[in-house]
């Protein structure tokens, strides 16, 4: 479905009307009612028509305004049977906006200012739109462990734009990022996010109808505590451990069996909660492999490794329901053992999480929806491992996640971007993903079919020529481009780091795959020039892009080294190129995140310049 002007997330119902309305310099915008729950959307419409427009309309709660006066009207009805709903009409004779409560009007209010955008305000078309969500829940989980933690600046300015896309729950993934006023040892060079920051963070994102959910993993994931002497003594194994994708190297998981780690993890949530004013908190416990391969082996080979799992992930459950908080977990290790789903405690929300295009949403979902488990459905950005995102699998990803999602029951729409690896993708990679996904988790049936270049480049971007939102799309399917696509990353991400003999023992790696992505990554990158982004970070994101590329083609061509058998250090051109990626990628770094994490992130593009140099010795 396109619309003229474009709306990001496309309504349910859009019903042109005949006439235009003229926005006159100076007018009131009603408040009829409910004064307070409706003085949000007010002041948002206020401001930025101020801001973009230079027009200034004043806010009145006062029934006597005569009817010519008022610019726009805001009240709070009662026949609604959707929350979140809104009816907005613009017709000659004004604007209005009635919904079923303060999120529908705040809604209202910011499909309203897109529908002006790209108007001339003497002539705004007329219009009806008549509008709720599918999915009561919209989120966005940042990873903001896996060394990259954003600024507030950036955090702020990520807020506004999710909700002005309506979307409604924030979730920063925290392992060892938040400081701990008992734990300095685990955060102190990581730039972590502060109490005020938090308490400040809660606040901003409240005024914008988003929530922000607490979310703390307290099982798997945990290497950056146990790594310290004080913490060793909970971990579940110091040695390897397999996974589904080899072997790995602990510490990773707490071990179950020990009450320290209980007590350990309710000592993390005495000192986080409080700062947020979400009842609900995410737990984590994901990808617990090593559990059963440590201290709990005679554990689960007596109960079994799911039995072992889940009493452990019942008592946090019931800590934070004893609290009361709402708990949610990642579902990925429950749904193995699908007899114990059941025995979940009432009022958890299970998060269905995967992010292949092919993952079977609709297979794990029907396990919590027929065990009467409240859940979400988690796709992802597939912007990690990466290098420029995956746009093919991500649109894809999220579809599937939307519409297996509507059919099953979920109660919400998570939106992951994860940084495995040293969080190497610039953030507005991920904006592909954030705008798509906020049109398919809002009404599936209207945006399934989101013209998603164009809409990516106007509402992220703030390009109205397209380019970038083409740009974005073409340089995020690169990885498709060598002839191989490994599952949850690209090969470009990987060649960076592999050594000659994986190469040479991979058949799937090719040189024509190679020079066919050079050839993309050319193509993609040529359309920067007619870019036309109005926004104040423009020459950032320009750069964003520009290094990015640089770090595929040393990918590509590094790549063609090892497949010919030659040494990529000793190539002084490969190394110049790496080198001037690096100090540019630092550079960027610090214009949106802390500096935190920066030098595990860089680490190992250093050690590659360093064996470059012994090279050349």
């Amino acid at each position: 479905m396109t619309l003229t002007p474009p709306l990001l997330p496309i309504p349910r119902a859009v019903e042109r009307l005949s006439g235009h309305f003229c926005l006159p310099p100076h007018a009131f915008i009603s408040l009829n009612g409910d004064v307070q729950a409706l003085l949000p959307a007010g002041r948002r419409f206020q401001a930025i028509l101020k801001e973009k427009y230079g027009i200034g309309w004043d806010l009145s709660a006062s029934p006597c305004i005569p009817q010519p006066a008022i610019g726009l009207s805001l009240r709070i009805g009662n026949r609604y049977g959707h929350a979140q709903e809104y009816l907005l009409e613009v017709s000659p004779q004004g604007m209005s906006i009635v919904s079923a409560d303060e999120a529908g009007a705040f809604y209202g209010v910011c499909t309203l200012l897109q529908w002006l955008q790209g108007q001339p305000l003497d002539r705004v078309e007329s219009v009806r739109i008549e509008d709720w969500p599918d999915f009561p829940a919209r989120g966005v989980m940042l990873d903001i462990s896996r060394d990259r933690v954003p600024t507030m600046a950036t955090l702020y300015e990520l807020v506004d734009r999710l909700a002005s896309w309506k979307i409604n729950q924030l979730q920063l993934y925290m392992e060892h990022t938040f400081a701990y006023q008992a734990h300095p040892v685990v955060w102190k060079d990581a730039s972590p996010m502060t109490p005020q920051e938090l308490l400040d963070l809660d606040i901003f994102c409240r005024e914008r109808f988003i929530e922000l959910v607490p979310n703390q993993n307290s099982f798997g994931h945990m290497e950056r505590w146990l790594k310290h002497p004080r913490y060793a003594p909970l971990a579940e194994i110091q040695g390897e451990f397999q996974t589904p994708w080899g072997a790995e190297k602990g510490p990773f998981s707490l071990a179950p069996g020990d009450p320290g780690s209980i007590n350990f993890v309710q000592s993390l949530f005495d000192e986080l909660l409080p700062h947020f004013t979400s009842r609900m908190v995410n737990v984590g416990c994901d990808e617990t492999f090593d559990v059963g391969q440590g201290r709990s082996r005679e554990l689960c080979d007596q109960f079994g490794a799911g039995r072992v799992y889940l009493d452990y992930l019942k008592s946090i459950l019931n800590d934070i329901q004893q609290r009361g908080r709402q708990p949610q977990f990642w579902g990925d290790i429950i749904v193995n053992h699908p007899d114990l789903v059941k025995e979940l405690p009432r009022g958890v929300i299970a998060l269905e999480w995967g992010y292949e295009a092919s993952h079977p949403f609709k297979e794990h979902a029907a396990q919590f929806n027929q065990a009467g488990v409240p859940f979400y459905v988690c796709p992802g950005t597939s912007s990690w491992n990466s290098l420029a995102g995956r746009s093919d699998n991500a649109l894809g990803n999220l579809r599937n996640a939307a519409e297996n999602g509507t059919s099953q029951g979920a109660i919400g729409y998570l939106i992951t971007d994860w940084g495995d690896n040293g969080h190497w993708q610039v953030p507005p990679v991920s904006w592909l993903g954030f705008a798509a996904g906020a049109g398919f988790s809002w009404c599936k049936d209207s945006n399934f079919e989101l013209p998603v270049t164009d809409t990516v480049s106007l509402f992220a971007f703030e390009d109205p020529s397209g380019t970038m939102g083409n740009l974005a799309f073409e340089l995020g399917n690169v990885y498709r481009a060598t002839g191989y696509e490994p599952p949850n990353s690209s090969l470009l991400f990987h060649l960076i780091q592999a050594e000659a003999e994986q190469v040479n023992q991979a058949p799937f790696v090719t040189a024509a795959g190679l020079q066919n992505a050079l050839h993309k990554i050319d193509a993609a990158m040529a359309l920067l020039p007619a870019e036309r982004m109005a926004r104040p970070d423009a020459p950032l994101i320009r750069r964003e892009f520009e290094n990015t590329a640089r770090l595929m083609r040393y990918g590509c061509e590094r790549g063609l080294e090892l497949l010919a058998n030659r040494e990529p250090g000793c190539d002084p051109a490969l190394n110049a190129e790496l080198a001037t990626f690096l100090q540019e990628y630092r550079a960027l770094w610090l214009e949106r995140s802390r500096p935190g994490g920066l030098n595990d992130s860089s680490r190992r593009f250093e050690q590659l310049l360093h064996r470059a140099e012994d090279a050349k010795d």
